[in-house]
């Protein structure tokens, strides 16, 4: 029988107060987004973009633009990966974690836009596949509001 890791542990308020503030307020293109935390677990971040008309890329199809979909996949990676940072660190405390976050950036990024942009609302999910002393590597979904995924995402992101 194989040996499962125990589940991560879960964050403090503190820590997700602090880093939803970050995330939503204090990234300002977060907000023109209109980005909003769902979930943040140290194992996976989920987020939700409501459609607006200052989204739209193609006018006749009201469909959600290329950019809005790349920049919120870019955005919830790393999410996932200041996630995956503050699980690393639980030894220290909230604030100590919540500064961390000041070298992060993207490396590469990668879209793969697989169906059309069109719904009321969107889901975006990530999760780090590894988290390196320099680099962190994630893996990204938008989902339209039926649950298929309309777009896929990779990135790699410095973290020192």
């Amino acid at each position: 029988m194989s040996k499962q890791a125990p589940p991560p542990a879960a964050f403090e308020s503190e820590f997700i107060d602090g880093l939803t503030s970050i995330f939503e307020d204090r990234i300002v293109f977060n907000r023109v987004l209109g980005l909003k935390i769902t979930s943040l677990r140290p194992d996976g971040v989920e987020a939700r973009i409501d459609m607006k008309p200052e989204l739209v890329g193609h006018y006749a199809y009201n469909r959600v633009h290329g950019g809005v979909i790349s920049a919120g996949l870019d955005a919830m990676g790393g999410l996932a990966v200041m996630a995956a940072i503050g699980a690393r660190h639980m030894d220290e405390s909230p604030a100590q974690r919540l500064h961390r976050f000041a070298r992060l950036g993207t490396i590469d990024l990668r879209i793969d836009y697989l169906r059309p942009g069109i719904g009321s609302h969107f889901s975006l999910r990530a999760e780090v596949l590894r988290l390196g002393s320099r680099v962190a590597t994630t893996r990204m979904e938008f989902v339209g509001p039926d649950g298929q995924i309309m777009s896929a995402g990779a990135a790699a992101y410095i973290v020192s």
